[in-house]
């Protein structure tokens, strides 16, 4: 093994340049030419590459987003293009490939497996949405920006006194997915969850609402993940049975940007550098990552066929939390 590539797809996550400097330092320490193959999948597609060596992530490690740039396309899952790409990685000579990235660049990584490519995959989505790891590579930081917005709504909420309750809803990142929105509640002072596993049940949450503020509380905080639905009709469905106004956040991509996190930046190194020695070692169709504090692989046919396990003991210690 002499050239080995890697690429960042899919959505944008904190903690992947950080993956990228331990490729690129584990792929040198091993005498190998690492070649940053730029916008993901689209640089497989149009020959996009650049060779990194250790000067160009050297500084990296505390950077957000991705020196060689994400992107998705189509265009990969289509005949012409797959044919395409695999010609771009034949000419390139690249013995082998490590993927960062969610579960569909998980699927584009075992498509290459599938054609005869050497390919390591390395879960990086904020969503932590992805089997065969405990948590993926930008999670932690989003779940802290989340924290952090939950803390600064408290302040304003705790500190205006009126005749009225304000009631506040967060919305979060999660498509289909409730793992942010859920342990940012663990994390917080927050009174009400919403997340897509689960049916709303709007009587339940405004209920519990009541509750506090017939103690004494005088406001209320809500976080939702955007897979749930619209934030305007789940606001308008809380005030019609509250009676109160709804304050609404949207948070969005801000939660992919910004430094990594100290947990994201040591798991990304360690997973960059795991991947590389998994080449290395002649191992394929593996994606590494993290279970019980331990690096750990799985079979990339694993990872692409299963979803990830609801975590119900979670949910069930948050509804204690929020009461």
């Amino acid at each position: 093994m002499q050239r080995i590539g890697v690429l960042t797809s899919g959505g944008d996550a904190p903690g992947m340049n950080a993956t990228l400097r331990a490729v690129v330092k584990a792929g040198t320490y091993h005498n190998l030419e690492v070649l940053g193959i730029e916008a993901g999948y689209i640089g497989l597609l149009e020959k996009r590459y650049r060779k990194l060596e250790i000067l160009d992530v050297e500084e990296i490690v505390s950077y957000g987003g991705t020196i060689i740039k994400t992107g998705r396309t189509k265009e990969f899952q289509s005949e012409t293009g797959f044919k395409k790409a695999l010609a771009n990685i034949k000419n390139l000579e690249l013995d082998g490939l490590v993927v960062i990235g969610g579960n569909g660049s998980m699927k584009g990584a075992q498509k290459l497996v599938d054609a005869g490519v050497k390919v390591i995959g390395v879960p990086g989505t904020i969503d932590n949405d992805i089997t065969g790891t405990d948590y993926a590579i930008g999670f932690d930081t989003a779940c802290n920006i989340v924290t952090e917005t939950v803390d600064r709504i408290l302040d304003t909420a705790t500190s205006l006194v009126g005749d009225t309750p304000r009631v506040f809803v967060i919305e979060v990142m999660g498509r289909h997915s409730g793992e942010i929105a859920m342990n940012s509640t663990l994390a917080g002072s927050v009174d009400g969850l919403l997340i897509p596993e689960l049916e709303i049940d709007y009587d339940e949450v405004a209920d519990n609402l009541k509750r506090k503020f017939e103690i004494g509380k005088n406001y209320g905080i809500i976080l939702m993940a955007e897979g749930v639905g619209k934030v305007d009709d789940i606001s308008r469905e809380l005030e019609m049975r509250l009676g109160y106004k709804i304050r609404e956040t949207l948070l969005g991509h801000q939660q992919r940007g910004g430094r990594p996190t100290f947990f994201d930046r040591v798991l990304a190194s360690k997973l960059g550098a795991e991947a590389v020695n998994q080449l290395v070692k002649g191992e394929n169709a593996k994606m590494v990552g993290i279970k019980n504090n331990k690096v750990e692989v799985t079979d990339l046919k694993v990872v692409n066929n299963s979803d990830k396990e609801f975590n119900d003991k979670d949910y069930k210690l948050n509804r204690i939390l929020c009461y």
